[in-house]
């Protein structure tokens, strides 16, 4: 959208409330048309495994296990503590989340394989893939029984489950155990069987789950800059941060969490379902700001930055969000209106 469109159209945070209810569709309008996306572009992250690293963790998964044909723990486990990468491979041929996987296995072997256990190890592997694992004799005990739990569940494929069912391992490599892995390893996957699996495990889906974190601190270091920019004293928040007065800590408290008369929720999503859990977050922050304003205090001010493709799906949501702040909803086009049409120029102390 051009600097000339934007200046022509108003936005709900420049109009009373009293406005918003009168042309509710119009503010929803103007609010959609400048939320933008960034879903086709993601970041990397720290840990990105990149093709060349896990086809070495596949090569050498494939060559020291004889082509697939002897997928005992024996030989795996000597193929991961010399390639780790080889870890991620075997997670993804089995086709489970890290929890899943230590899940099964504390299950299969009766030993307790935390989530944080296995959450640590996959991530210190991919953040060195190629160096070879130093263990302690627990951590290692630990990582052959993963290994004896992933061997047991690939040596038998996956069983015959009711017709309403579907099981995780029936997958073309994995259905018919080891002969069907080593199978295709011999002949090649055929390309309509890759696109089909990639499309029920949607494309990116676990390191889109994996930067998703990322993806929101961009929207949170813009807001930093502008506060900042204007010398307004502000507390961000850290993730799952306890502070009193709410159940879950908004992003942005200004001037303090001792002091809340400005709070700021940043939400970027590119899920309608998640957007409309994020609007009815910021809708229970609106209602805990009228309970802080009885007894003759001022409730603090709800402010709503957003971003992502999942705002634009249902009308419905925009509009409860636009009448639970008051109209102080605020995209990354509209940033530079935050502190002039917001509570926030009471604090500015720079120009």
């Amino acid at each position: 959208m051009g600097h000339t469109e934007r200046i022509q159209m108003k936005f709900p945070f420049e109009v009373t409330p009293t406005e918003i209810e009168t042309k509710l569709d119009e503010f929803i309008d103007a609010v959609f048309s400048c939320l933008t996306s960034e879903f086709l572009v993601m970041p990397r992250g720290e840990g990105f495994v990149t093709f060349p690293i896990f086809e070495t963790g596949y090569e050498a998964l494939k060559q020291g296990t004889n082509g697939f044909s002897a997928m005992n723990d024996q030989a795996v486990f000597g193929v991961i503590t010399k390639c780790p990468i080889a870890f991620v491979v075997l997670r993804a041929i089995l086709g489970f989340t890290p929890p899943e996987w230590a899940y099964l296995a504390t299950q299969a072997t009766k030993t307790d394989i935390s989530q944080g256990f296995i959450r640590t190890l996959d991530r210190k592997i991919r953040s060195k893939p190629m160096e070879p694992l130093r263990t302690t004799a627990e951590s290692a005990d630990r990582i052959r029984k993963l290994v004896t739990t992933a061997c047991g569940l690939l040596m038998d494929g996956a069983p015959i489950v009711l017709s309403d069912r579907l099981h995780r391992l029936d997958k073309a490599d994995t259905k018919a155990g080891i002969s069907g892995m080593r199978a295709l390893a011999q002949i090649g996957v055929p390309y309509a069987m890759v696109l089909y699996e990639r499309f029920l495990g949607r494309p990116f889906a676990g390191h889109r789950d994996s930067v998703s974190e990322l993806v929101g601190d961009g929207l949170e270091n813009a807001i930093e800059e502008v506060l900042s920019r204007a010398g307004i004293s502000f507390r961000k928040t850290k993730r799952a941060e306890k502070i009193d007065g709410f159940d879950q800590a908004p992003d942005f408290i200004i001037p303090s969490e001792f002091n809340p008369q400005v709070i700021i929720e940043a939400k970027i999503t590119e899920d309608d379902g998640t957007a409309r859990d994020k609007v009815t977050r910021i809708q229970h922050l609106a209602e805990l700001s009228r309970g802080a304003g009885k007894n003759g205090k001022p409730g603090y001010e709800v402010i709503a930055c957003i971003g992502g493709r999942g705002f634009g799906v249902r009308r419905e949501d925009m509009k409860k969000m636009l009448l639970a702040t008051q109209g102080k909803v605020f995209t990354v086009n509209t940033l530079d209106r935050l502190v002039e049409c917001t509570r926030l120029k009471e604090f500015r102390s720079k120009k």
